[in-house]
């Protein structure tokens, strides 16, 4: 299993080992040595979608009887591109996701040619032209077939989809790797960003019910995990689409009430979602990691209006001022873009200007892509390759010199930190509250807490010793 992408795609793709693994399917350590290959795709960027093709290449070079599953949001995007790579034995959207290790195990057992289901890209995603009033034409239950050449491909429609499927994601297989667990907790994206094609791969937004966020948070904190971090594509959405609404504070306060998790980080929330409620709620708990990040894109107002964003400069600057008020040592990161159709060198100097003025902690710069099938590809002028390049240089050295000054700051102060891993004879790597990378001194397990006193910066982070 090989999951690309962000956390909820990893979180999606840890919830398809759990159902590989009940079909009686064991993780084969490689991909040289597996009979099975299910690959989990992001397709943010162009360069995301050629990492994709680039692992199926591999994949099919080395171990050419390999059986190849491709799954995820490129999958959903893009499926008869994908079906034509040598070595594809099955393409699975994320509309049928949850129905992934039934095909994988089916297909495993039988020994009949392939059907496809013909798919057609339409406004929102991919409906099924296949089906009509007497049933699919071209689909054979997944009992009686072989999934092989040319690859059987399901896709449909997935703005009709309600399934959400998740697991927290863990890296290794013993509790030296698993420290800080991902747990999603809601999928789908209702904004429409002239740029994004999450959307049309993910569906409406849609949230884990409650009760099952505190069973799973629960079952995490017996195994003996001591933070957990909240994800989703559109987080702070969650509950939303429940009757009666529930908002994410909601959630959060849950969280906090029926369960013993020592520390809960909350990963990236719109600025329209950071409530004063939102924001209260996070500093005035021990129990929640002081880090807040908070996706930009552009601090263009020209900029921010082309990519259908939701919120003014000035309103992002305000939310950024109660969380800096409220926390004053808490990490505050952002999500920019660069190189954006009719981002012209006044509006990238707008853009810069006003994240220099900001208390940034960190930056995610990235350089646009353009997406097939999003307003943004349309759009006339298009910023060239070298310049968008310069810009996110400018944009990641200006990210550079904040983050050092944050870093600086806390030379001769203690923080709370959890071990990562379990450390080399010298230094343990560990993560602070505020999301500052720390080596502690000394061989320590990982998934422990210490207070450490910082005494020098590092490359990255700092160095202190356990007070």
């Amino acid at each position: 299993m090989q999951s690309f992408g962000c956390r909820a795609t990893q979180a999606d793709g840890a919830a398809l080992e759990r159902q590989l693994a009940t079909q009686g399917l064991a993780d084969a350590g490689s991909p040289r040595e597996a009979d099975l290959v299910v690959l989990n795709t992001c397709t943010v960027t162009a360069a995301a979608d050629q990492d994709a093709r680039a692992s199926i290449r591999r994949i099919h070079r080395e171990n050419p009887s390999a059986k190849i599953m491709v799954t995820g949001c490129y999958a959903q995007r893009a499926p008869q591109e994908i079906a034509a790579l040598p070595g594809v034995t099955w393409v699975v959207g994320n509309s049928h996701k949850h129905r992934v290790a039934e095909v994988a195990a089916s297909g495993l057992e039988a020994a009949l040619p392939a059907q496809a289901i013909e798919s057609d890209s339409q406004e929102h995603g991919f409906r099924d032209r296949a089906v009509h009033e007497n049933g699919p034409r071209n689909f054979v239950s997944l009992e009686s077939v072989a999934l092989s050449a040319p690859a059987f491909t399901l896709v449909g429609d997935i703005f009709a989809h309600t399934e959400l499927i998740a697991a927290p994601v863990f890296v290794g297989d013993s509790i030296a790797e698993k420290t800080r667990p991902n747990l999603k907790v809601q999928d789908g994206c209702n904004n429409r960003c002239s740029f994004c094609i999450i959307p049309s791969v993910r569906g409406q937004s849609r949230s884990m019910q409650l009760d099952r966020v505190i069973v799973e948070a629960n079952a995490l904190e017996a195994a003996g995990y001591r933070e957990i971090v909240l994800s989703g594509i559109n987080l702070g959405r969650w509950g939303r689409d429940f009757q009666p609404q529930q908002k994410f504070e909601q959630l959060v306060r849950a969280l906090l009430e029926y369960t013993g998790i020592e520390k809960i980080r909350i990963s990236s929330v719109e600025p329209m979602d950071w409530t004063d409620e939102l924001i209260a709620l996070v500093a005035g708990s021990p129990r929640i990691a002081k880090h807040a990040h908070i996706p930009l894109q552009s601090g263009s107002d020209r900029i921010l209006r082309r990519m259908h964003r939701k919120y003014r400069p000035w309103h992002y600057a305000e939310k950024i001022r109660k969380i800096r008020e409220s926390m004053p040592d808490a990490a505050i990161g952002a999500d920019v873009m660069v190189g954006f159709p009719g981002e012209t060198d006044e509006l990238f100097e707008e853009s810069r200007s006003f994240i220099e003025n900001l208390p940034f902690t960190y930056l995610h710069v990235f350089t646009y892509s353009s997406r097939p099938g999003t307003p943004s590809a349309a759009m006339p002028d298009k910023v060239p390759v070298h310049v968008a390049r310069e810009r996110n240089r400018v944009l990641r050295e200006l990210a550079a010199e904040k983050n050092l000054e944050f870093r600086q700051s806390f030379i001769g102060r203690s923080l709370e930190v959890i071990t990562l891993q379990t450390g080399a004879d010298e230094w343990t790597e560990a993560l602070s509250d505020n999301f500052l990378k720390v080596r502690l001194a000394g061989r320590h397990e990982a998934n422990r807490v210490f207070t450490v006193q910082l005494a020098e910066l590092t490359t990255e982070g700092l160095m202190g010793k356990a007070s």
